[in-house]
């Protein structure tokens, strides 16, 4: 939808894709990475996730890290380097002026086909 504009980019930001639970030196999970909750992060967390957004948007298109390694070295926090100092998107990452056609294509499920399958699980459903 916006490949096409020169002032406004998304990017997928896979840093989360592939991240396994933290796990303490006795191979449990490491509680230190979450809240009282169990469930969000907790202030070291988040910045361990931070850290992994961060490095992923100064990484190109096509070359993004896709896990989050969850320890507290501070040096693996990358900065911009000379050459290229912006955030990374399709375009400035040579993906801009590909020939992938992002065009409208017809759809290769007929619209009458969703309307057979919807009625036909309300049916089953209410048996």
């Amino acid at each position: 939808r916006y490949e096409q504009r020169e002032d406004f980019a998304v990017v997928i930001q896979p840093f989360f894709r592939n991240t396994l639970l933290p796990l303490d030196s006795t191979g449990k999970p490491d509680m230190s990475f979450f809240a009282a909750d169990c469930f969000h992060f907790s202030v070291r967390g988040y910045a361990e996730m931070a850290m992994a957004l961060w490095n992923n948007m100064l990484e190109p298109v096509g070359e993004k890290q896709t896990y989050n390694n969850f320890t507290q070295d501070r040096s693996k926090l990358r900065c911009p380097n000379p050459e290229k100092p912006f955030l990374s998107t399709g375009r400035n990452s040579g993906f801009g002026n590909s020939d992938l056609s992002l065009e409208k294509t017809e759809s290769s499920v007929p619209y009458w086909a969703v309307i057979v399958t919807a009625v036909a699980g309300v049916l089953v459903g209410s048996l």
